[in-house]
């Protein structure tokens, strides 16, 4: 299938674009979906030279265990002066359904682990359906008060600690950020959310039976190898009880107070249904006075640098999305414009 004409992807992503097949609906069989992540992740192992890791289980009130996994350079003391590092916890995507990785090998925790450099904390939070809200981001933040009380043994400045995640995470670093504020818990130092699933509501609104490829990211489909609004709708049918509302800490953007939460960085992707509902969470938080980072990926699409990591869009926007969170953490490191 070739890129439609009126599709505005960009020139170095057309031909990924073209090798794709049509997107295929994940819960028709979750557990095949998942088995099909697995051995994916199997097939290409992370690279973990430099990089140790330790398996821990958290007791939940209901006396079941969660369990999370603790990304640290063999260096530490190299690394930072004592061995005291910041500490970042990384919540994966998946629709809240799927995207755990296998033990050891979540890319993107050994990634911020050596780069940075940090202490990474990646969650194994319950999921979607067989757990629903609150399940999922309960289990974010009892890993995050867990993080922050146990960081004199990690290794941890606890005045150093961030959450970020990539679509579902990134809605899930969003609620968080609000749990903590709310409940008193742990002062983060920064909210990274990359093209983050934010609002319910989104999937609410009406799919213009006659929209054209590449009127805009509000779009049911621009195109059928893309996420859409339908796959949206999907992933909160999953999520959310069934017949409940959701609340603020089920769907970041439906919480009527920004104020006083930490700063911020959101970045979206130009062919993404999910674009609008980040940027307009985005300028929220400036309203409520939150310093924010806003990113674009033009002609871009949801997940696009899973198919195309070696591009140079691709590595810009990892970059980017790293640079900042670094900054954040290390306030001597140097980044680039805050709006692009």
């Amino acid at each position: 299938m070739t890129v439609p004409p009126g599709l505005r992807v960009h020139p170095e992503l057309a031909p990924f674009l073209a090798s794709l097949p049509p997107f295929a609906d994940p819960y028709e069989d979750i557990e095949a979906t998942r088995e099909s992540f697995r051995a994916l992740l199997a097939s290409n192992p992370a690279d973990r030279s430099g990089i140790r890791s330790e398996r821990f289980d958290i007791p939940r009130a209901d006396g079941s265990a969660l369990t999370v996994e603790v990304y640290r350079p063999e260096d530490a003391e190299g690394a930072a002066q004592g061995g005291v590092l910041p500490a970042v916890l990384h919540f994966h995507g998946g629709g809240y359904a799927l995207g755990r990785s296998l033990p050891g090998q979540d890319r993107a925790a050994i990634a911020l682990c050596r780069e940075l450099p940090a202490v990474t904390v990646t969650v194994e939070y319950r999921l979607a359906p067989e757990h629903r809200y609150p399940a999922g981001v309960e289990d974010c933040y009892l890993a995050l008060e867990w993080t922050a009380r146990r960081a004199a043994e990690l290794g941890i400045d606890p005045e150093r600690i961030a959450v970020t995640g990539k679509s579902a995470g990134g809605g899930l670093s969003a609620a968080v950020a609000l749990m903590a504020r709310d409940r008193g818990g742990p002062r983060l130092a920064y909210q990274s959310m990359c093209v983050p699933d934010l609002d319910d509501r989104v999937a609410e609104e009406p799919i213009p039976a006659d929209a054209a490829p590449g009127a805009g990211a509000a779009d049911a489909a621009p195109d059928p190898r893309l996420n859409s609004l339908r796959t949206i709708r999907l992933a909160w049918q999953h999520y959310l009880p069934e017949g409940a509302a959701a609340d603020a800490y089920a769907a970041a953007a439906r919480a009527s107070d920004l104020s006083g939460l930490p700063p911020a960085y959101v970045l979206v992707c130009d062919l993404d249904p999910l674009r609008d509902g980040g940027l307009a969470y985005a300028r929220r938080l400036m309203d409520a006075g939150v310093p924010v980072t806003v990113r674009n990926v033009r002609g871009a699409w949801h997940g696009f640098e899973l198919y195309a990591p070696e591009t140079r869009i691709a590595k810009e926007m990892t970059a980017h999305w790293r640079g900042h969170l670094k900054a954040a953490l290390y306030p001597e490191a140097a980044v680039g414009p805050g709006v692009e």
